[in-house]
């Protein structure tokens, strides 16, 4: 057997999927580590309100309910492994990893430290997507920001633009109405496809205008991003825009790269899981964000990581009494 702790199960992300996973993995009684490339919580922890977990009658901030959920782990004696990025996972068949009780079949690997596993819940959550246009790189930290929870109040009595036509996209230029003087959603359609209560909302604010079929071709200053080019594609031109700030709300990008050789993959790099969480790789679960699902919301993320953890109990003790 090759060196590296060995566990039942490796739970891989520790947002709202992974630490529901936790919490039934505990109370399935299995010997198990959670691990996250950061800190505990999630993209969670960036929403200023959650409005629709259900339970909370008044509004909870993301960081407070990853806090909570947080708190319930360590309750349970359930300690998270922060910084620990799992940059690979290897299956290796039983026959050559020397262990005839237990089949630790998943070496999974971070730039420190190895952990062997017989199964594993991928919980690793996805990232903001990017425009990918001329000058983006430059000015990430300096005028774009994918976060308007982290970098709203920056931008007191300014101008800026939400890129995106989605709840996120919406909900956050709600929330920067607080700071800005003005606040443009630019969407490539001339429709959002937010949820109505979304819409209306952001339609009566007088802070906020749309600037539709419009999407952004370039952004352009100095230290400092200053001015962005819209392409406006109803009236076939592009003209300046001046502008403190761009939030990029464009969709999001999958962690799935630790098995994106192992497990079956939509076109969009998403895991393809059953209703029992289980991938096309025996063993190998994935819950949250990471797979492909149809809603991607703190409550389907809670319960896609209290399915895989019991399947994955389940195919353990089917594992273990071959």
């Amino acid at each position: 057997m090759k060196h590296g702790k060995k566990v039942d199960l490796i739970i891989i992300g520790a947002g709202p999927a992974g630490l529901s996973a936790a919490l039934y993995s505990r109370r399935a009684g299995l010997d198990f580590e959670i691990v996250e490339k950061l800190m505990p919580g999630g993209q969670i922890i960036k929403t200023e309100i959650v409005e629709n977990y259900p339970g909370f009658k008044e509004n909870i901030s993301g960081y407070d309910l990853a806090l909570r959920l947080i708190e319930h782990c360590e309750q349970l004696g359930i300690k998270v492994r922060s910084s620990f990025p799992v940059n690979s996972i290897e299956y290796v068949p039983s026959e050559e990893n020397g262990n005839k009780n237990k089949s630790y079949s998943f070496m999974c690997r971070s730039d420190r430290d190895i952990i062997w596993a017989s199964s594993v819940i991928m919980a690793t959550g996805a990232h903001p997507d990017r425009l990918n246009v001329e000058g983006e790189e430059k000015f990430i930290g300096r005028g774009i920001s994918f976060c308007a929870t982290c970098d709203g109040a920056l931008y007191k009595d300014k101008v800026v633009v939400v890129v995106g036509g989605g709840n996120a996209a919406i909900e956050e230029a709600i929330f920067l109405t607080k700071f800005a003087k003005k606040v443009y959603i630019i969407h490539r359609r001339d429709e959002l496809r937010a949820d109505q209560i979304l819409k209306d909302r952001a339609f009566k604010n007088k802070k906020i205008s749309f600037l539709w079929s419009s999407t952004i071709e370039k952004f352009m200053g100095s230290d400092r991003l200053e001015e962005i080019f819209i392409r406006d594609k109803k009236e076939d031109r592009t003209y300046k825009f001046k502008v403190d700030a761009v939030f990029e709300y464009v969709g999001w990008k999958p962690n799935s790269e630790p098995v994106k050789d192992l497990v079956e993959l939509n076109d969009k790099g998403f895991i393809i899981t059953n209703s029992q969480m289980e991938t096309s790789q025996p063993g190998i679960f994935a819950a949250g964000d990471v797979r492909d699902t149809p809603l991607r919301q703190v409550i389907t993320s809670v319960a896609d990581g209290a399915i895989a953890a019991v399947y994955a109990d389940k195919f353990l003790h089917n594992i273990t009494h071959l």
